[in-house]
């Protein structure tokens, strides 16, 4: 049987019976348990076609949506040409999720916070009228951005994909850039993502990688392993010899979706790789900073997280590799 028709039939399943599509269950499994997710689920897992990594002409490469992060990790191909995805794909969550939890289920996932995670409590991503987390506790919501719910963006891979340009597969549609699936944020006030329910993410497309790139990803968590960022920053250069020929930095815990750092960028191309020139362009994100009450901690934070990821990457111990903090 070809993939259409049956890619086809899965949609039309969560058409016909509402709910949502399940990759991993990773999240989904935990929205079941907590009462926020009622289903139906269609299940995502018997499409083996979905699954694997398959070289591009041009030296690109397309990972199956339903490809696990302990597969991404694990990658030789991926590992070698693109390192920032792999390390990022390693050290999310703990080695039980990254052996169920798939790409697309990543970049499709729900936020954390405890206000939509309680099933007591109405909130805007529950059909709600207002954010809970305003007059709440809000100590983990966002830095940056204006949006009606101030739930950080989860996913650490869209993170890392931004940095690369990558593109998303959307069954029956051309494909997009990766921050289309996102928007700006504004809209993120019931969702996550603007992927409607029935549409599937078959897979992500990666350009070819810079020559002799270095990358790095650096988390800054509040305990050692297998927790939430505070924020999260990636980082990938290029050089000749000390200058910077080409750069992509992005972050992810701080605004409502993962956010491409083009002012850092601009910031570092055509200039030294330099202990001042990394600190100036680390301290660009600053200007994006609009704190709500409890997250004042973030902006420093989010600039020197920038920074260690900065250094890393330039640094000579993480040339040609992803270095991970």
């Amino acid at each position: 049987m070809s993939t259409e028709p049956a890619l086809t039939d899965l949609s039309a399943a969560v058409l016909a019976r509402g709910g949502e599509l399940r990759a991993g269950g990773t999240d989904t499994t935990a929205r079941q348990r907590s009462g926020i997710s009622p289903g139906p689920f269609t299940d995502l897992g018997g499409a083996d076609q979905l699954r694997g990594c398959t070289p591009l002409p041009g030296g690109g490469l397309r990972i199956g949506a339903l490809t696990t992060l302990a597969a991404l990790a694990a990658d030789p191909q991926v590992r070698d040409g693109w390192p920032a995805l792999a390390v990022s794909a390693g050290t999310a969550a703990t080695p039980q999720v990254r052996a169920a939890g798939t790409l697309g289920g990543n970049l499709l996932q729900r936020n954390r916070c405890w206000y939509y995670r309680n099933p007591h409590v109405s909130c805007l991503q529950k059909g709600g009228n207002e954010c809970p987390a305003r007059q709440g506790d809000h100590h983990f919501g966002v830095v940056s951005g204006d949006g009606l719910c101030i739930a950080p963006h989860p996913s650490t891979l869209a993170m890392a994909l931004l940095t690369y340009g990558a593109e998303v597969e959307i069954h029956g549609e051309p494909p997009r850039g990766i921050a289309d699936l996102y928007g700006d944020g504004d809209r993120l006030f019931q969702a996550d993502h603007l992927l409607p329910p029935e549409r599937i993410l078959t897979a992500v497309q990666l350009p070819a990688p810079w020559p002799g790139e270095r990358a790095a990803c650096h988390r800054a968590i509040s305990r050692a392993h297998a927790e939430w960022p505070l924020v999260e920053a990636t980082a990938r250069l290029a050089l000749d010899g000390a200058t910077i020929t080409h750069a992509a930095v992005a972050a992810g815990g701080v605004a409502r979706v993962p956010l491409r750092l083009t002012e850092v960028e601009a910031a570092l191309i055509g200039r030294e790789a330099n202990a001042e020139v990394l600190a100036a362009a680390a301290a660009t994100v600053l200007a994006r900073c609009r704190p709500l009450p409890q997250t004042g901690y973030k902006a420093e934070l989010f600039r020197g997280t920038v920074l260690e990821a900065l250094e890393q990457a330039a640094g000579s111990a993480a040339a040609g590799s992803a270095a991970a903090g």
